[in-house]
């Protein structure tokens, strides 16, 4: 597929859902995302923004899928596959802001969290009431959930535990339409349907973009 560029009135368009404070596009600013842990790579975006809401993350996907902008998503940028990287150059979307533990409910022993939050962060919170999140990737301490959902991640623990997998009900992703849906339902049968939750884990970006 042959992308187009961000051109100014387009750059105008994004900045407008975001806001200026969240658009980037100086080289310097950009250097740090231009590369993860993979070594030897490096693909600098067009234009890096800094959603907050699902809602943004929307109408950037709604933006980008009208003209044919590549669109990258980010996390942390710990991964070892390249997963992370503008090779399009393109709208590089990092997800850093949505950080946020939205609630854990110890009654049915579910977290409701966003994609931004440190995975170890869970962890913590978890153990503080008593609980286990068993998932951890050996960068848990710097990595985020929505990375380890979009790479099926599981740690030295997976032998007992099982891989993230086994540990995610649901899912609100931003397609790239910029339709948001819910892929599953907070509970632990569910089989209303084809099970897009378990589609989307492991997809690395590719089909969507999530956002809790």
């Amino acid at each position: 597929m042959n992308f187009s560029t961000i051109n100014e009135a387009l750059l105008e368009q994004i900045t407008a859902v975001v806001g200026a404070s969240a658009v980037f596009t100086d080289r310097d600013e950009l250097h740090d995302y231009s590369h993860d842990e993979t070594e030897d790579l490096q693909f600098y975006p067009q234009v890096l923004v800094k959603p907050q809401t699902p809602e943004q993350v929307s109408e950037l996907m709604k933006l980008a899928n009208e003209n044919q902008i590549a669109v990258t998503p980010r996390g942390a940028g710990t991964g070892l596959s390249g997963g992370a990287l503008p090779v399009h150059g393109g709208l590089l979307i990092a997800m850093e802001k949505f950080n946020k533990i939205l609630e854990i409910d110890e009654r049915n022993l579910q977290a409701t969290v966003e994609p931004g939050v440190i995975t170890e962060v869970l962890m913590d919170a978890a153990a503080e009431k008593g609980l286990l999140y068993p998932v951890d990737p050996a960068s848990k301490g710097s990595c985020f959930i929505g990375g380890n959902v979009s790479h099926g991640s599981g740690g030295p623990r997976v032998v007992k535990y099982g891989t993230i997998r086994e540990y995610i009900l649901n899912l609100e992703v931003v397609l790239p339409s910029g339709e948001i849906v819910w892929t599953g339902a907070n509970t632990l049968k569910f089989a209303s349907g084809y099970n897009l939750t378990q589609l989307m884990i492991g997809s690395e970006g590719t089909l969507g973009i999530i956002t809790k």
